[in-house]
């Protein structure tokens, strides 16, 4: 073995029972770095201390708070939905109301109508002309009636429907062609809006 070999290995033996560190000063940490050293992610950067905190976050606490959100969202919006239903019911009932009101309105003139028309029978002596003031206040009546959407039903001479039609008796037809059909109203029918709010009662031809 060379001398100069022979020479650094008793140099390094020699060091080392001194008590030497051969270690590079780069790689020696001491303890207190090593508590001061900042936490570093995969990507090799720098983890806040929040995003540590809540990556040390007990998943139970987190399930729990986030229960609590929701349930608190839920609340709030069925508060929300019972509202809304109490204001809206309130409002129909003030809308079928108000229709009602607005619907006596227009025929109170026609009651005062009526009224007059008896205190004439009373004193007056003239059929003609009481006639054609019941006739006056029949055709304002339904004048104001029809401008809400009512209409009366055709049915004499109509065949004979279920959907609009109340048989109440049947009669030998006095001709062939009104076999099957209404040859006789005993109670007119009415639609509302082209609803039937009253079928007509008839006679039906056999």
């Amino acid at each position: 073995m060379p001398k100069d070999t022979e020479s650094n290995i008793d140099q390094d033996i020699t060091n080392e029972m001194n008590g030497e560190n051969t270690i590079p000063e780069e790689e020696n940490f001491t303890s207190e770095e090593s508590a001061n050293a900042v936490p570093m992610d995969n990507a090799g950067q720098e983890i806040s201390d929040d995003a540590q905190a809540v990556h040390e976050k007990d998943p139970l606490e987190s399930a729990k708070q986030e229960i609590a959100e929701l349930k608190d969202k839920y609340l709030r919006l069925y508060a929300d939905f019972e509202n809304f239903r109490r204001r809206t019911s309130k409002e129909k009932l003030e809308l079928l109301s108000t229709a009602g009101a607005d619907m006596v309105k227009q025929i109170l003139p026609v009651v005062d109508d009526f009224e007059r028309a008896k205190v004439s029978f009373d004193s007056s002596t003239d059929i003609v002309a009481l006639k054609e003031g019941v006739d006056l206040i029949y055709t304002k009546l339904f004048k104001t009636l029809e401008a809400k959407g009512l209409k009366p039903m055709q049915s004499k001479g109509e065949t004979f429907d279920v959907e609009i039609h109340e048989s109440i008796a049947q009669f030998p037809a006095p001709s062939e062609d009104l076999k099957g059909k209404v040859i006789d109203e005993i109670e007119k029918g009415y639609y509302l809006n082209d609803k039937v709010i009253r079928y007509a009662k008839v006679i039906v031809g056999a």
